[in-house]
């Protein structure tokens, strides 16, 4: 009998799965009065216009929404699989906050959602609001960026971090639409546009058809601060200005590799200041290391629409010397290299990249042309190479960029002393899966590496040193350091060192497309081949579900508190700005 139940209970979930129609946004969307977003339903039937019902807190849907949407009869896949039947209605504003239930039905077919529309503070509480973000910011690249960088003695750390000292904070959860788990598009995505959305999705919702333009859109913040406000925008990342945190500002795609659209997008929403990699999406395809398929030259298209141009550290303090227009700054073809190599090491690109700025260097650069505008602004900082550095557990790489990430957040402290009419908020967009279990210590005896690894009592202090008082450590290669590992990982060999003659590549491909351990390092000494625990499609360690640390100072900061979601994050920056309100006139 209980079988029998269970099968029963099988069939029904299964058969209401199949009938079930998608409504975007989602249940328990929250949506800024007077913003504009795409309203779509998917059937997965074939149906008339005339069969499907929709209302809107009991109405009809076209009198609240005051418009009819577009119907598809028959939605197209892949292969011209037929998906089912669509309305869609785009650009749809409601203005008045509430709650909104809407709810559909067509034949067999029924979904019901509810959506809070919510508005702002009649008048702005900030002026400005910078936004610091480290790429895949866990607890592990904090702890170990202030020891690395401050020292420890008898159980307390010699010296604060910046971040150390802001005001509030907030645990926020970064799962996607569609899975626990998350990648910097749609966790970025959810900050910059208050919706939370599926892996790889900037600014949409991602839907069924396989166009990755086509998606259901909601507003971006550089098009709320567009439409309702004058305020600047200023965009900074050591990775290309394409890629999925600093895209996620302004752009709209199903997939965060559409690099060549993205950029149109940004000419289309022209942030006063942008800086960072990413120039191979700017040149036409005739150009030497170019990416494009087209021969569009978006650097010409960018300089006519009045940007000025710096291409190195000494163009780039030129410009924000003298530039009274917007400035855009393209350092290299891809991403920057991590601080430790541009800085230090000389490794990477560095050689065919030779005068690349740092994060402080830009960040001051944009500070100093964003706030020439009276009416304020909005600046977004990411410091990429923390997650790039992570991914292929390059732990001093991604350390020594977690402590210039940290002197950011010190610049943006002093411009928010001085002008204290600015919200601060520092933050990631996913974590990685990584502990400091303790040290290494060469001066153990023997050639067993993983003998040298000291846990508990046995781990005492790393003794990294910074004579020369800069805040990174004048060596990473001490013989007593960070014991840092991933708990996710492809096969690769654990030397236990620090990887000084460029960036850690764990695994490559084989003959059969899986990635395998890498030999290249399969002869340092005391290296140990550690069988990974991730698909083997993979070749580096992946992101965490664990909640990030968010923490905020200044105009607004307090609302910062306990468990929110990144589309929370959002709603505050909305209401501290009053972007419920126009202020343009």
């Amino acid at each position: 009998m209980r079988a029998i139940l269970l099968a029963l209970l099988a069939g029904t979930m299964l058969g209401h799965a199949a009938h079930a129609a998608t409504v975007y946004p989602l249940d328990r969307a929250t949506i800024l009065a007077g913003s504009p977003f795409d309203f779509k339903v998917e059937l997965d039937g074939r149906h008339a216009a005339g069969d499907i019902k929709v209302t809107v807190n009991g109405q009809d849907y076209k009198t609240v929404f005051g418009a009819e949407a577009e119907f598809v009869e028959m939605e197209k896949g892949k292969d011209d699989k037929e998906l089912g039947s669509a309305l869609i209605l785009r650009r749809l504003a409601i203005a008045a906050p509430g709650t909104y239930k809407v709810e559909v039905t067509a034949g067999g077919e029924t979904k019901s959602v509810t959506w809070d529309v919510y508005n702002t503070a009649e008048a702005p509480k900030a002026k400005n609001v910078i936004f610091l973000i480290a790429d895949g910011f866990s607890m592990a690249h904090r702890t170990g960026a202030r020891i690395m960088s401050k020292g420890m003695t008898e159980g307390k750390a010699n010296g604060r971090l910046n971040m150390d000292d802001l005001d509030y904070m907030a645990t926020i959860g970064t799962s996607s639409t569609g899975s626990i788990a998350t990648d910097s598009a749609n966790t970025m995505s959810a900050y910059m546009t208050g919706h939370k959305s599926a892996v790889n999705a900037l600014g949409v919702y991602g839907d069924r058809t396989p166009d990755s333009m086509d998606d259901p859109k909601v507003e971006t913040i550089a098009e709320a601060l567009r439409r309702q406000t004058k305020k600047a925008i200023g965009i900074v990342s050591t990775s290309e200005l394409q890629d999925a945190t600093p895209a996620a500002v302004i752009a709209h795609t199903r997939r965060r590799a559409d690099k060549e659209a993205i950029t149109g997008m940004f000419l289309d929403t022209t942030p006063d200041v942008m800086l960072g990699g990413g120039s191979a999406y700017f040149l036409g395809k005739d150009t030497p290391g170019s990416k494009r398929k087209d021969d569009k030259d978006y650097i010409k298209l960018f300089q006519d629409a009045g940007y000025a141009l710096a291409t190195d550290k000494a163009e780039l303090e030129a410009a924000s010397g003298n530039n009274t227009g917007k400035l855009l700054g393209l350092f290299h073809t891809g991403n920057l290299d991590s601080t430790l190599d541009r800085e230090f090491l000389k490794k990477g690109t560095v050689e065919k990249f030779p005068s690349q700025p740092g994060l402080v260097d830009m960040t001051k650069a944009a500070l100093a042309q964003l706030s020439k505008n009276q009416d304020g602004f909005f600046l977004m900082v990411e410091a990429a190479n923390v997650d790039k550095m992570s991914h292929p557990l390059d732990w001093e790489r991604a350390l020594v960029d977690t402590i210039e990430f940290d002197k950011v957040v010190g610049v943006a402290r002093e411009f928010a002393a001085a002008n204290p009419d600015t919200l601060l908020i520092v933050t990631g967009d996913h974590t990685h899966g990584v502990s400091i279990i303790g040290t290494i210590d060469d001066e153990k005896p023997g050639d067993d590496m993983r003998a040298k690894v000291g846990i508990y009592a046995d781990a005492g202090f790393p003794n990294y040193e910074d004579a020369n008082g800069d805040g990174y450590p004048d060596k990473v290669d001490v013989t007593r350091r960070i014991a840092m590992f991933a708990n996710n990982f492809p096969d690769y060999y654990e030397t236990f060192r620090p990887k000084l003659d460029g960036p850690f590549v764990p695994a490559i491909e084989n003959e059969n497309k899986e990635y395998v351990a890498n030999e290249a390092y399969k002869d340092v000494p005391g290296a140990v081949l550690r069988t990974g625990n991730i698909p083997k499609s993979g070749d580096t360690g992946v992101h965490a579900v664990d909640d990030v640390v968010l923490q905020a100072s200044g105009a607004g900061a307090e609302v910062f508190k306990g468990y929110m979601e990144q589309s929370d994050v959002y709603k505050v920056i909305a209401d501290v700005l009053a972007l419920g309100v126009k202020q343009t006139n």
